[in-house]
């Protein structure tokens, strides 16, 4: 049986459209999660949708892949998971996931963690995926522990948040096989 990748029965990942540029533009400019992604200005829709039509959606040519989280019962945007600073040469890349607030805690996040994972290893044969994780996100440290990821160290200071630095964990899966 061919294997099939970024979809199960509840959701399927798919790349980038044209017509989710209000939703990227939604997601992106939410500053509750500016501190963890490191922007220090909204997005304007100008300049998503210049991503939007200069993205590739190829990993190799782009060093990055986003995919889009769709609800199978509604063909809804629920999120986004994206490969982040590929290097073929290491095989590695690093990981980012965002779902929107009304769609949390359902079990898409780690369906879409689990079907990123599968791509990864299986399809682009890489050797390791990572993720920086802030040490007072329980909800994500445990999301990245139920898909295999090992915390590997502790970066101090890592992340500013408002007045005050945290520190983040470092988590890795690697592909042994």
């Amino acid at each position: 049986m061919k294997p099939t990748y970024l979809n199960n029965e509840q959701i399927y990942l798919r790349a980038v459209e044209p017509e989710d540029l209000d939703i990227m533009y939604n997601m992106e400019n939410n500053p509750s999660s500016w501190d963890v992604s490191c922007f220090t200005v909204p997005y304007s829709r100008y300049v998503l949708k210049q991503y939007i039509q200069a993205s590739q959606s190829d990993i190799y040519a782009d060093k990055q892949l986003r995919l889009m989280i769709i609800n199978r019962l509604d063909n809804q945007v629920v999120g986004t998971i994206d490969l982040t600073d590929f290097v073929p040469l290491h095989g590695r890349a690093g990981v980012g996931i965002a779902v929107k607030n009304e769609f949390r805690q359902q079990g898409i996040a780690r369906q879409a963690l689990e079907l990123l994972v599968s791509y990864s290893f299986e399809f682009l044969h890489l050797r390791q995926l990572y993720v920086y994780v802030s040490v007072k996100n329980e909800a994500s440290r445990k999301l990245f522990c139920s898909c295999g990821f090992t915390q590997t160290g502790i970066l101090k200071d890592w992340l500013r948040v408002k007045e005050e630095y945290e520190d983040v964990f470092f988590m890795q899966l690697i592909n042994l096989v």
